[in-house]
């Protein structure tokens, strides 16, 4: 009994990490190696061989123009939507922090925000069709006050839905980080730089923005990793007016050229992981937070 009992304290560390070892090993490192192989399978042009191995998916990835407009056309819609959303994920948790004075009241109000995710991303997705259509709300109110004499073109089925969409489904994941971080800044700096005649401004630049860093940083990884794999809201709202990466392996894997969509998601999912390696690299979020 005494020995069971040593070789238990002995490999203790291992079991209690085992069922997280287990669980990362058959739901993210078992079905990424899956994708490897099955990106190096040959393609060609009509099905795909397992039996013969090339590089030629990812050199197709490399080659074609359409490739960089889809990425170009990514990262345009990344830095919008990341400008966007922490503008207004910050000014909503500083509203929240610091302009209202009840914990209740707080929560109510962040309560609030969280409400509208209770419902599907693809239902809070199709919600814009009757605002942004040609028979839609807006149109309808831009035409009844004479700003318009017909109805708008941009509003539906563009990069403008799309943004639209984005902007109103992830700003709560960069507000609830900026709202955690913001939540933990000790007001006695605030009030000491207040005495020694700092201004507002002063106060948001050099005391709250440095402090609310590791809640940008996570934000922004949510933000990027939500924009760079999205598809739905490119396919109900984007039309073909917009082709992104996601957009481009989804119409892949329609196509059953799975072998290019797998070239394609895992040349996705390295620069994901570069733009997030980049960020932790200048914001030691474990450290900071």
């Amino acid at each position: 009994m005494a020995g069971l009992t040593a070789a238990f304290n002995r490999h203790s560390t291992m079991l209690q990490i085992s069922p997280l070892v287990i669980t990362l090993t058959l739901f993210l490192v078992g079905p990424v190696i899956v994708i490897i192989v099955l990106s190096l399978w040959k393609f060609d042009g009509f099905m795909t061989l397992s039996d013969v191995w090339t590089l030629r998916n990812y050199e197709r990835i490399f080659t074609r123009s359409l490739t960089v407009s889809n990425y170009l056309q990514t990262g345009k819609m990344l830095i919008i939507t990341l400008g966007v959303t922490f503008v207004l994920g910050f000014t909503l948790a500083y509203f929240l922090v610091f302009d209202l004075v009840t914990l209740r009241t707080k929560m109510l109000l962040f309560l609030l925000c969280v409400v509208p995710f209770w419902t599907s991303a693809v239902v809070r997705t199709v919600a814009w069709i009757p605002f942004l259509g040609k028979e839609g709300i807006i149109n309808k109110a831009v035409m009844g006050l004479g700003l318009a004499d017909q109805p708008l073109q941009f509003l539906l089925f563009s990069e403008f839905a799309v943004l639209l969409s984005y902007i109103q489904i992830f700003t709560l994941f960069m507000m609830a980080p900026l709202f955690n971080v913001m939540a933990r800044i000790n007001r006695d700096l605030i009030e000491a730089a207040r005495d020694n005649g700092a201004n507002s401004l002063q106060i948001l630049m050099n005391i709250i923005l440095p402090l609310c860093k590791p809640g940008i940083a996570i934000g922004s990884i949510f933000v990027i990793a939500l924009v760079a794999s999205d598809y739905t809201a490119i396919r109900i709202l984007g039309g073909s007016q917009v082709g992104t990466v996601a957009a481009s392996m989804a119409n892949q894997i329609y196509s059953v050229q799975y072998s290019p969509a797998a070239a394609t998601a895992m040349i996705l999912l390295l620069v994901v992981l570069l733009l997030v390696g980049g960020i932790m690299r200048v914001v030691d979020v474990r450290r900071q937070l």
